[in-house]
């Protein structure tokens, strides 16, 4: 179960608690409304969102981040660091965008003894291909939902797993491509890969 900071539809929650492993992402605005279940917590690695979840200990502290066994950084430090030079150019307000802050994570997990996983930029990259196919417009980074979904639904395609989402509003950051994650994510549906949780309660 992979769940969105979204809108949470009135009575999920206990669907969510019922899946084997729930998939949250950095503040975990989900948590509550959405079930309280946590095993992992995706979070974007770079940039201010990484850095205010390291400082200070409230995230740290928080009661999905204590229940989660793994931490996934969602940006790849060395795919990051290429796009600064360009972002520095095109997009000269996201001038600490590309600040990695993975080695924190790393360090919070193994002083929490958790697992810490990174994914890779073979993902990022997949999903920029497959976001053009989608006819996505000009962005800067895919969401860390959507490279969360195509991780899971990669490995769930090996080892024969159901995956499902919720919360996911496909809604947010300007340089985020939500139209086009929304066509791809409802062709994944379409295809049978995913599931919409919402839809299979209704």
């Amino acid at each position: 179960m992979i769940v969105g900071n979204g809108e949470i539809q009135q009575g999920l929650a206990a669907a969510i608690d019922a899946a084997d492993v729930v998939v949250r992402f950095n503040d975990c605005r989900s948590y509550g409304a959405g079930g309280t279940k946590t095993d992992v917590i995706a979070v974007c690695s770079t940039g201010r969102p990484a850095l205010s979840m390291l400082g200070g200990g409230r995230w740290k502290a928080s009661s999905p981040v204590r229940q989660a066994n793994e931490i996934w950084c969602t940006r790849d430090p060395l795919r990051f660091e290429a796009m600064r030079a360009a972002l520095t150019v095109s997009h000269p307000d996201l001038e600490d965008f590309c600040d990695d802050y993975s080695a924190g994570f790393k360090a919070f997990a193994d002083a929490t003894e958790r697992r810490m996983v990174q994914l890779s930029a073979a993902v990022h990259a997949g999903t920029d291909e497959r976001l053009k196919v989608a006819g996505a417009s000009a962005y800067v980074v895919p969401s860390s939902g959507l490279l969360v979904i195509e991780a899971v639904l990669d490995e769930a395609e090996r080892s024969g797993d159901s995956v499902a989402i919720a919360g996911f509003g496909h809604q947010g950051w300007e340089w985020h491509p939500f139209a086009a994650e929304k066509r791809l994510v409802d062709g994944y549906v379409a295809a049978g890969r995913l599931k919409r949780l919402e839809t299979i309660l209704n």
